[in-house]
């Protein structure tokens, strides 16, 4: 336990020393004066981290930013594809008519300027951060489970290695504790979704709360992300549900003035289908995106601080606002496994409250 303590200070640490390393003066000849009166400004330096952009970026030094630039792969419909790396378009630069927007509706978004002068957007396929930290978790899963599942297939009842033991183990639990629960008879039919969706949800929880490239990305904070966890859900749920389910929805057994001539009860029950996956989607985004904020709050406090009321404040700040990063830091560790087990669990609700037999 006392390992685990001091490898989480020391990555809280690191964290710490990478941000403060980000927001200090672009030029290293700068006087005091100017440096005081330099603002530090917590909108960009917050939101900055938890969204999408080209490049993982890392610190800086002396002034120079150091980060990964990524692949922009886009298309225009005036000048057709292009392919380059980010760290062509990167702290204003210009490449070919792309550049990154700064301000208004197309902020920070790779854009060119049409005939007239306008931003347009092209049709963008870049892999950003968020799209590199989605595969690389994907590779990572297709990493674990696929020779995990050849051992199995080969030898069937010999005895598995420690890391087949413990994905074994978790396995065992969702599956005869959530799946078979909420399914019933038919649970084999849709336990690999469910499984899929819990580790995917679980890896890039943990992924995106490891401050050093590759990871970091804040992927299930993203709300586009568990729209689409969600819908998947909500079309499982709908495509396969039985006859007795849609008989319940459109004609349910309520006084007939509740469904004709104005389908009132009808009315409620498709709004309900659409509520459960909107539930989804929003309490996995919300969870995720409030423990980075939090966090990345009280990295910014330090600076604050001291640039209102001077180092040493900022000092004496720091060393409250790491130790509270450092306990909110071990609770999003409990979050990240209770979001995933907690998504699970209601997709298997759902698609359960979808396989209706008919009452005898």
């Amino acid at each position: 336990m006392k390992k685990i303590k001091y490898i989480l200070l020391c990555v809280m640490m690191a964290f710490s020393a990478s941000i403060y390393a980000e927001n200090t003066e672009e030029n290293a000849g700068h006087d005091a004066e100017a440096h005081q009166e330099e603002k530090f400004d917590a909108g960009s330096f917050i939101f900055g981290h938890i969204g999408d952009s080209y490049e993982f970026h890392i610190t800086e030094i002396n002034g120079h930013p150091v980060s990964v630039p990524l692949p922009i792969i886009v298309y225009s419909s005036e000048r057709g594809w292009y392919c380059f790396s980010s760290s062509r378009v990167a702290h204003g630069h210009e490449y070919e008519g792309w550049f990154i927007a700064e301000g208004g509706s197309y902020d920070g978004k790779i854009v060119e300027l049409n005939a007239e002068g306008e931003q347009v957007r092209p049709f963008d396929l870049s892999i950003t951060k968020n799209v590199f930290a989605l595969l690389l978790s994907c590779v990572i899963l297709l990493a674990i489970f696929l020779p995990m599942a050849n051992r199995y297939k080969k030898k069937p009842l010999g005895v598995p290695c420690t890391s087949d033991n413990i994905f074994e183990v978790v396995i065992n639990y969702i599956e005869d504790d959530v799946i078979k629960p909420a399914l019933g008879k038919n649970y084999l039919r849709f336990s690999p979704y469910l499984l899929t969706v819990f580790f995917f949800i679980l890896l890039n929880n943990l992924m995106g709360l490891i401050p050093i490239f590759p990871f970091g990305a804040n992927l299930t904070g993203n709300i586009s992300v568990t729209l689409v966890l969600a819908l998947f859900t909500y079309l499982i749920t709908n495509i396969f549900g039985t006859k007795e389910y849609y008989k319940e929805i459109f004609w349910p057994e309520v006084p007939v003035f509740l469904k004709a001539p104005i389908p009132l009860m009808p009315l409620i029950e498709v709004i309900g289908t659409l509520t459960k996956p909107i539930a989804l989607m929003i309490r996995l985004f919300a969870n995720i995106f409030a423990g980075h904020m939090i966090i990345l709050v009280l990295m910014a406090l330090i600076f604050i601080f001291t640039s209102l009321m001077g180092v040493a404040v900022g000092a004496g700040v720091s060393v409250v606002s790491v130790a509270f990063s450092v306990f909110m830091y071990c609770l999003e560790l409990l979050v990240a496994f209770i979001q995933a087990y907690v998504f699970t669990m209601l997709s298997a609700i759902f698609i359960g409250l979808s396989q209706v037999e008919h009452h005898h």
